[in-house]
């Protein structure tokens, strides 16, 4: 074979890498700055992976903020970009994790992420807070119930010991104990705050379901009382 139909190897190297797709850069956007506050950060407890928060200012006071998950080399973002910065929990086999992250005034919401392929990824397709508040609304002693602001899903403490302090004695990594809070714009004119306080439930987290244990039942029914008058 002559020599003008030989390849040589370092040419069909470069062809090769010409025709692979562009790997995708690991890691924050250049302009995102990696916050340095300590209790922003989180670690796995089998310490295998670190969660970062990275902060990006815009013209007009702009905030955005990014969390990263970083496992040896590679980095997740656990999605989506917020406005505001994030707490999590891992559960005790570091399968499983809880973003609760501020929305607003005296808002939150929560996310989930579970571990596939060794990187976290979102387990729902909405999120943890807005799948609680789709069961409440469905229970008929709380659909007709409508909140106005303040809204805010809770990951109740916890999770790290399968609540045991609560009592009970759930299977560990099973079970998230999510607590829902709002208040109403209408309310009789000797009532300064009414809504909803410190409302119960829990998520399977093998099944994807949510459940109102019994032990729960009489506190729920007082959070739906809820009012501080005047």
């Amino acid at each position: 074979m002559t020599a003008l139909f030989r390849t040589a190897p370092w040419l069909a190297l470069a062809l090769t890498l010409a025709a692979s797709p562009a790997l995708a850069a690991s890691g924050p956007p250049p302009d995102y700055v990696l916050t340095d506050k300590a209790d922003l950060a989180f670690t796995s407890p089998d310490g295998a992976t670190g969660i970062e928060q990275y902060m990006r200012e815009g013209k007009d006071f702009d905030i955005k903020w990014q969390a990263w998950a970083r496992h040896g080399e590679r980095m997740t973002e656990l999605k989506p970009e917020q406005d505001y910065p994030a707490g999590f929990r891992f559960t005790p086999d570091s399968q499983w994790l809880v973003r609760m992250q501020k929305t607003g005034s005296g808002e939150q919401d929560l996310f989930l992420y579970h571990v596939e392929n060794g990187a976290f990824v979102n387990a729902t397709k909405t999120s943890l807070g807005d799948l609680a508040w789709a069961y409440f609304h469905s229970r008929p002693d709380t659909k007709k119930m409508k909140l106005d602001f303040h809204i805010s899903a809770n990951l109740m403490k916890g999770s790290e010991e399968a609540y045991r302090w609560l009592g009970v004695d759930w299977p560990a990594n099973r079970y998230l104990v999510i607590s829902l809070s709002g208040e109403m714009d209408k309310h009789p004119k000797n009532v300064a705050v009414k809504g909803l306080a410190d409302w119960k439930c829990r998520y399977d987290l093998t099944t994807g379901k949510f459940d109102v244990p019994e032990m729960f039942a009489k506190g729920n029914a007082e959070a739906l009382k809820w009012e501080i008058k005047r």
